[in-house]
């Protein structure tokens, strides 16, 4: 037992990770929580922005993204769930006066507030059932930049129309009412995020890191 102890101690150093803002919210925050408890000498950096780029290259350690294709010498573990859904809710309110959508076209019709990434492209609002998979691009009433996603959910709170975005982010709003799910059985599933570095180099805390995430992921 001294000996592990000792031996996380002796990890020490910065990790930079490049990540998407979507790791931030809910997935990433516990998970370093408990590696620094682990890990107390490494101090980690995150550089947090939505376009894809080489984590490496940028000046960090590893990154962490969604279903990238990686350059040929990279290594990806899956780091989170395993699994998440996309999802769409609007406000109770919202819903009163404006009804329930019944199909993905119906979305062409509503007010719905968009997110946009900093490359200036919309986030697609992707959904599919029994093998039908739609693609809707509706007119926002509201855009708001992905990172600013929490005020966005916010504005569907209160009652300026449908959101469209990770089922995580929108079950606390679920819990207490203040959204409604709409459209639930065309929710769209997709992998989990990923933690991917090169095979080339890897430092002490990033080495650290890639086990700790492998022994949590662990069932």
């Amino acid at each position: 037992m001294n000996d592990a102890a000792s031996s996380h101690l002796d990890v020490r150093g910065l990790l930079r990770l490049n990540v998407t803002g979507a790791v931030m919210v809910d997935i990433l925050p516990p998970l370093v929580d408990r590696f620094l408890a682990v890990h107390p000498r490494v101090r980690m950096e995150f550089v947090v922005e939505d376009r894809l780029v080489d984590a490496v290259a940028a000046g960090c350690d590893a990154g962490i993204r969604y279903g990238e294709h990686l350059a040929q010498d990279m290594i990806a573990i899956p780091i989170g769930p395993k699994m998440q859904r996309t999802a769409l809710a609007a406000a109770p309110s919202y819903l009163a006066r404006c009804g329930h959508p019944a199909h993905p076209d119906d979305l062409r019709h509503h007010d719905c507030i968009r997110l946009r990434f900093s490359s200036g492209a919309f986030v697609p609002w992707e959904l599919e059932q029994e093998g039908a998979a739609f693609t809707v691009d509706p007119l926002g009433r509201l855009i708001v930049g992905v990172d600013a996603a929490p005020a966005a959910i916010d504005f569907a709170c209160a009652g300026h129309g449908l959101i469209y975005t990770f089922e995580n982010w929108l079950e606390p709003h679920f819990a207490t009412g203040a959204l409604t799910p709409v459209l639930a059985d065309w929710w769209t599933r997709f992998e989990g995020p990923s933690l991917y570095f090169s095979s080339r180099f890897m430092s002490a805390p990033l080495r650290a890191f890639v086990d700790f995430v492998k022994r949590d992921a662990t069932p």
